[in-house]
């Protein structure tokens, strides 16, 4: 039996609620076949110390729109130890892209959502973002 590899699968296009800000939305499939949702933030962001509890995945997305998960990490409450060490080395890899998964119920589910991730490779270019309204972060 071969290993799966993580894969993006974009959401559908959504009109913004009620004119709010836009977020980009897509999810990423793990190895076992369960869907993550996450919310997508420029890698340019100042930090990811104040987006936990979450599970946090650097990935860099080729103008193609195929986009590669890089790496996947823990953040607790308040964020990832050692934010600016980690964006700085994943900047370094290519990631232009933070995707946060904030639908977890604890620290297991983190955990498990990040095993489930961590097996890496690419997906399908997007043919569209989903585009929610409302709050920062999935």
């Amino acid at each position: 039996m071969t290993a799966r590899r993580a894969v993006e699968a974009p959401l559908r296009t959504v009109v913004a609620l009620r004119g709010a800000p836009a977020l980009k939305l897509s999810a990423w499939r793990g190895a076992s076949g369960r869907r993550y949702v996450v919310g997508i933030h420029p890698a340019e962001v100042g930090s990811v110390e104040d987006c936990g509890p979450a599970v946090v995945l650097a990935v860099r997305r080729a103008d193609s729109g195929l986009a590669t998960l890089l790496q996947v990490e823990i953040a607790e409450d308040p964020g990832v130890r050692n934010a600016a060490t980690w964006l700085h080395n994943v900047r370094a890899q290519g990631c232009n892209e933070i995707h946060i998964h904030r639908l977890c119920d604890g620290p297991a589910e983190m955990a498990a959502v990040t095993r489930d991730l961590s097996d890496q490779g690419d997906a399908r270019p997007a043919a569209h973002l989903a585009l929610v309204g409302g709050r920062h972060g999935a």
